[in-house]
């Protein structure tokens, strides 16, 4: 009797073309989320006896959209994503650094506006090296990782290529964001840096996984929705 499982063709992974709106939106999403938590990110935070920043709750946004193009539109696409996400951060950051050299009013209501910006957004292009930097390497990890799983696995196993996904990519985007911004928000000594980082990689992961169950059912309605699924 023949080997059914030897026998069987292997599920082809099926992507869409980017000619419907749903990738521009997720884009934009993509990075406003990028450019707001950069911001966030310039503040400690302590929550207890957890050390982090204050864009911790808005990072983990930006890979699960990642997630989301990887798996509908694939690598080429996703990694595009990526860099035009990285190319808008970087022109904000720029934008920040022009608005505080500007002259601004000298009376004491200008200075103290100028002080308040350039303690806001002066720290910011640190915080944006640190981040496109982490975001780069951290999110093509993730894509790549969860493509060739995809090429190997076809329609299966959705939940299984977002979680390891998210452990490669996250880790490697903690680590090298940490690693240039703790110094910028406070961060001198080596137990509360390894407490930044551990707690940062911890939480991002974690909410990663409690979120599947959505991610899984936008991945499902974005493909029902894009005409072109199936047919890259």
């Amino acid at each position: 009797m023949p080997d059914l499982q030897k026998s069987r063709p292997a599920a082809r992974a099926r992507f869409a073309s980017i000619g419907s709106p749903y990738f521009g939106i997720m884009l934009a999403a993509m990075a406003v989320v990028l450019i707001l938590s950069n911001i966030g990110a310039s503040k400690g935070v302590v929550l207890g006896p957890i050390v982090t920043d204050g864009g911790f709750f808005l990072f983990p946004l930006a890979y699960i959209l990642g997630d989301v193009v990887s798996e509908v539109y694939g690598f080429r696409v996703a990694r595009r994503a990526i860099f035009t996400t990285f190319a808008l951060s970087a022109f904000a950051s720029l934008c920040y650094w022009i608005i505080i050299m500007l002259p601004g009013f000298d009376d004491e209501f200008g200075a103290s506006k100028q002080a308040a910006l350039e303690g806001a957004l002066g720290p910011v292009p640190l915080i944006v090296l640190a981040s496109l930097l982490g975001f780069l390497v951290g999110q093509t990890l993730n894509s790549w990782v969860l493509v060739r799983m995809k090429e190997r696995f076809g329609e299966r196993r959705l939940w299984a290529r977002l979680m390891s996904s998210t452990g490669v990519g996250e880790f490697a985007d903690t680590l090298i964001f940490c690693s240039i911004a703790a110094s910028v928000i406070g961060i001198t000594d080596v137990g509360t840096f390894l407490n930044y980082v551990v707690a940062g990689f911890v939480y991002k992961t974690l909410v990663e996984f409690l979120f599947v169950p959505i991610t899984t059912a936008v991945i499902g309605l974005v493909k029902k929705r894009e005409p072109s699924y199936g047919q890259v």
